[in-house]
């Protein structure tokens, strides 16, 4: 007996289901938020086509697109720069929002409020801007690289 037919088939069923779904409403909301947006929407596509027809359909579209999206973003010089620059700003949103807890004479609501998260927020926002970075690295390799023939 296999490692996959220990597992009773509707906690198997369960689990693809939660993973699949967490990862696309992750994965649509990063696409306006720090994080990578189409990177967890292909994982949950992906997840998802393992019991769904119309999820596998998706995937390929989905996976080109952002694929297409990833060899656009290190095509010129300027592009990388300013995307490792997002990046880097991203990250250091990160270490600011867990250490500045002053608030400003500017800020409308109760100073409760000000960075809500702290810790927390700036830990995610410094992961979202390592993955992103790792993403430009895996982009420059596979569709930048000289000899890269891989589109």
């Amino acid at each position: 007996m296999n490692r996959t037919e220990r597992i009773p088939a509707w906690l198997r069923r369960t689990g693809i289901e939660v993973a699949g779904w967490s990862l696309v409403i992750l994965g649509l909301a990063a696409l306006v938020l720090p994080g990578p947006g189409l990177l967890m929407v292909v994982a949950g596509l992906a997840v998802l086509s393992l019991r769904y027809a119309w999820a596998h359909r998706w995937l390929h579209p989905v996976k080109a697109r952002a694929f297409r999206a990833a060899a656009q973003g290190v095509q010129t010089t300027p592009r990388i720069v300013a995307t490792v620059c997002g990046g880097l700003a991203v990250m250091a949103a990160g270490v600011i929002w867990g250490l500045w807890r002053r608030v400003p004479h500017w800020w409308p609501l109760q100073d409760s409020w000000w960075l809500p998260g702290g810790w927390v927020t700036g830990g995610t926002l410094i992961g979202s801007g390592v993955i992103g970075l790792a993403l430009i690295v895996y982009s420059y390799v596979r569709f930048r690289r000289p000899g890269s023939t891989r589109h």
